[in-house]
């Protein structure tokens, strides 16, 4: 009975390196991913991991290439900042697995945009959460936010991966499980009998490891080299006497990054000049910025909208019982020809933006 009992022991830990080697073969980069988590390199073997892999990897394989595909547009200026601000790149998939890159995700807890902060979480970081602007949606504003409370909780508990699962349940969650489990290590608060953390927490560390395997596997579909916030870019007009430290400080994007993309200043008869601003950063500055001149008149509400086949300004008005005319403004348009897969903003009336939502 014990050599029986030795025997399954032996074929069970088998099957674990095996399966082990299997995954090391399907995703060498898990090696890198686990290093930038402060995750050891053995945990690859972890049989509760393998049974998380085994059950959703065909899932979260489609789910990343949904979320790839919806944030795409996001991704350079996400990534810029992580790396800008010594959070490594990879907390991307944190993201991904909080809102499959989605700008306008709510969650049923009313968590918002692509970091998902709760309304008393995004105030602490100076996020303005009103009816007419919500700045957990701002791709530059939510990711610098999300990055300052990474940081914190990397300070507070000194690993990534526990940071991580921190921004999941809450620091006081995680203190206690420490102090319950008696070490920070991963497979012991992950441990399914003895449950230290929540199954929710559980799982979601390994979601963001599993997610983050796939994608540097796969290799994000963005040109890496890209130069902070230059994709998706927008060029608004300003007066000749604002400086450039105004504009930065009232659509909320740090001033020497600001400045980069605004080297050089040209000013026009008129009296004024443009600037290129983000432009997830456009919804701020038409409601903080106040020109001398006549002003523009924006609406609070904006809804994005990809150009498909046949559409027109009129037939994109229509749907969304918006004006052409500030269609074309808030997007720069010189002339009603559209861009097929163009990314167009529509200023709407609040009614019509929660009735899409």
């Amino acid at each position: 009975m014990h050599k029986y009992f030795n025997l399954l022991i032996l074929l069970f830990s088998l099957s674990i390196f095996i399966y082990g080697q299997e995954l090391i073969e399907k995703y060498p980069a898990y090696t890198y991913v686990f290093n930038e988590f402060d995750i050891e390199k053995d945990y690859i073997y972890d049989s509760d991991f393998h049974d998380f892999v085994y059950k959703n990897e065909r899932g979260l394989k489609l789910f990343y290439k949904h979320s790839l595909q919806r944030g795409k547009d996001v991704l350079p200026t996400m990534k810029n900042l992580l790396l800008d601000e010594g959070v490594s790149d990879l907390f991307i998939y944190l993201s991904m697995v909080e809102s499959g890159l989605s700008s306008v995700a709510i969650s049923p807890k009313k968590a918002v945009g692509l970091w998902q902060f709760m309304p008393k979480t995004a105030k602490m970081y100076k996020l303005t959460v009103e009816n007419s602007y919500d700045e957990r949606r701002d791709t530059v504003s939510a990711t610098s936010a999300a990055i300052s409370y990474l940081n914190k909780l990397h300070k507070q508990f000194g690993k990534w991966y526990v940071a991580a699962m921190a921004y999941n349940c809450g620091e006081g969650c995680i203190q206690r499980a420490i102090e319950r489990a008696g070490t920070d290590e991963l497979t012991v608060l992950l441990d399914e009998d003895q449950r230290y953390l929540p199954k929710e927490t559980r799982d979601y560390i390994k979601k963001i490891l599993l997610v983050a395997m796939i994608g540097e596997n796969m290799n994000l579909d963005f040109d890496s080299n890209t130069d902070s916030l230059e994709n998706g870019l927008i060029e608004v007009e300003v007066s000749s006497d604002t400086s450039l430290e105004k504009i930065a400080k009232l659509i909320k994007i740090k001033t020497n990054v600001f400045q980069k993309l605004n080297n050089k200043k040209r000013i026009d008869k008129n009296n004024t000049y443009k600037i290129k601003i983000p432009i997830s950063k456009v919804f701020a500055f038409y409601l903080r910025y106040e020109p001398r001149q006549e002003k523009k008149i924006f609406k609070s509400h904006h809804i994005s909208h990809v150009v498909l086949l046949g559409d027109t300004l009129e037939s994109i008005a229509k749907k969304y019982h918006a004006n052409r005319e500030e269609i074309m403004i808030l997007n720069q348009l010189n002339s009603d020809n559209l861009v097929l897969n163009k990314f167009l903003l529509i200023p709407v009336e609040e009614k019509v933006f929660y009735n899409m939502m």
